[in-house]
Parts: structure tokens; C-alpha cells; sequence
């Protein structure tokens, strides 16, 4: 299992699932002869990407980060269209750390897209982290519930009925205790956030998918799923500042390559936690 450690926090990686998004999509306006070169698609034009939720322990309670793709949750025509090749092991993941569904304290939600959010519930549509406490912002929560003629692709009415009693929401910034801030940013979605970590005078940032993978260094470089581009391009241009030179970790979901990454002040990877799991 693949571990960073921030000061008193070992961030451990659990297997979401696997999807191969299309590589037009996940860049945006940026020509494929760019963005191939960083990382490359398969025959369909689709490049691998991870849904691989975090989990660590801190303070005596449980945390995860996102909620993978869960099992059981998908029809075969959309394990097709987002080339679904590999469901989630994340609860056999986190037996192996000793921990139980039951067992998970807090759950920090990024934004409430279908592959983030789907591994939060089973097949009946019933919670699986039941005792747990789930934040998000509440610009993404309404959203959820009430998507408009874009976002109901993605904001699927059976992934909130099952989780409703255990949602608190924020406006802007929460701040949990000395190591968990959460920030809304907007960009990818209205109320997409990001997650920061702080312990032991070490940091680390998850920005989620306004930085999904590690080609998305280049703050122009947005995916096609970004419903507010302009502001995802403000978002990773203001955060940029906080990592390159800072000794700061940048922590992935979706890449297929790395787990996190740190960078100088000229963009240039410093320090790197690759993937070592297969993931499918």
C-alpha cells in the first residue's frame, strides 16, 4: 500500500477503482500533441486514471478523503462509457490498517462528482462509513440535490438519499483542528474544495480535480469536465504559489503515475511517491 508521511499523518492510498477518461476531456483545449507527451492514451484516446481514496488516523479518529467508485454501483453501459476496468477495493484496503467501515470518523469530500461520491453507499444505495461525519461545501450539497441541465450527468440522485443525515456543510474555509483545513475553490465544479494538511511543521495539499494528474502542472491545463474553467485556472494559479519552492506535497486521486509530489520554484519535480500498486 502506497504512504506518504506528513509530520504526525501517514496518508495511506486504498484502491478506488480504475477509469480510462477521454484524453480530449481531461485536457480541454489543449492539443493532444501537447498533453500526449506527458501522459499517453491508449487506442480509444482514453488515459488511465485512478479514483483512489486517502485514509489516515489523527488524534484518535478515522479519516478518508473522497470515496472511489465503489461496487456494485455502476450499469454496464457506464462501466463502458468511462472505461471502468477495475472496481473498489478500498474496504478490504483498509482491514488490512485494522480498520472497519464502521470504524471511519470523518470523511473529507473534495466535490460530489459520480467518481468521488459513489463509494460512499452500496448497491441498495444504503451508507457504508455510517458513523461517519461527511463534509463538503454546501454550494456542492445543493448542487447535488438539485443539478442543473449540465451537472445531472454527474450528480446522480441515487448517490445522496443514502448519506443525507450525515452531511454538515461549509461556505467557505473550515477548519477542523491544527492539521485539516478545507477551502473551496469552485472551477471544476461550483463548490469543489480542497483539502490541506499540516503536522509537524510538514505540509501537503490535495487539490482534487483542478489538479487531477501531474500533466495538469501548467495552470491553463483544465479539463473539459470544469464547469468554471477561468476560475479553476485562478484557483491553481493562486495554490501553485503555496507548493513550488515550499517543500509542500501535492497529493493525487486520479493520477496513474504518482501518489504526490513535490516541486521547485521553477515547476520541476523535487521529491515523488510513484504508484506501486497495479489498481485493477
Amino acid at each position: 500500500m502506497d504512504t506518504l508521511r506528513v509530520g504526525e499523518i501517514e496518508i495511506h492510498w486504498l484502491r478506488g477503482g480504475v477509469t480510462h477518461f477521454d484524453g480530449g476531456a481531461m485536457f480541454g483545449v489543449v492539443p493532444k500533441a501537447l498533453w500526449s507527451k506527458k501522459y499517453q492514451p491508449n487506442e480509444k484516446n482514453q488515459i488511465r486514471c485512478v479514483t483512489d481514496p486517502m485514509y489516515f488516523h489523527y488524534q484518535g479518529k478515522h479519516y478518508l478523503i473522497d470515496a472511489g467508485l465503489g461496487n456494485g454501483r455502476l450499469t454496464e453501459k457506464q462501466k463502458r462509457n468511462f472505461g471502468v476496468t477495475g472496481e473498489s477495493f478500498m474496504i478490504e484496503d483498509l482491514a488490512t490498517l485494522g480498520v472497519k467501515p464502521e470504524d471511519i470518523d470523518v470523511i473529507l469530500m473534495t466535490h460530489l462528482h459520480f467518481d468521488h461520491v459513489v463509494g460512499l453507499t452500496n448497491a441498495a444505495g444504503e451508507s457504508i462509513f455510517s458513523n461517519a461525519i461527511i463534509y463538503t461545501t454546501a454550494t456542492e450539497w445543493d448542487e447535488m440535490q438539485h443539478p442543473n441541465i449540465r451537472s445531472k450527468a454527474t450528480y446522480w440522485p441515487e448517490n445522496w438519499p443514502g448519506i443525507a443525515s450525515q452531511i454538515k456543510t461549509y461556505e467557505q474555509e473550515l477548519l477542523l483542528n491544527e492539521a485539516i483545513t478545507l477551502r473551496k475553490t469552485g472551477g471544476h465544479s461550483l463548490g469543489h474544495a480542497v483539502i490541506e494538511i499540516n503536522s509537524g511543521g510538514q505540509s501537503a495539499i490535495h487539490m482534487a480535480d483542478i489538479f487531477p494528474t501531474h500533466a495538469h502542472k501548467n495552470v491553463l491545463w483544465v479539463t473539459a469536465y470544469d464547469d468554471y474553467p477561468m476560475d479553476s485556472i485562478f484557483a491553481k494559479e493562486r495554490l501553485i504559489k503555496e507548493i513550488d519552492g515550499k517543500k509542500k506535497w501535492l497529493l493525487f486521486y486520479h493520477d496513474a503515475y504518482y501518489r504526490a509530489l513535490q516541486f521547485d520554484l521553477d515547476g520541476n519535480i523535487t521529491e515523488k511517491v510513484e504508484m506501486n500498486l497495479v489498481g485493477e
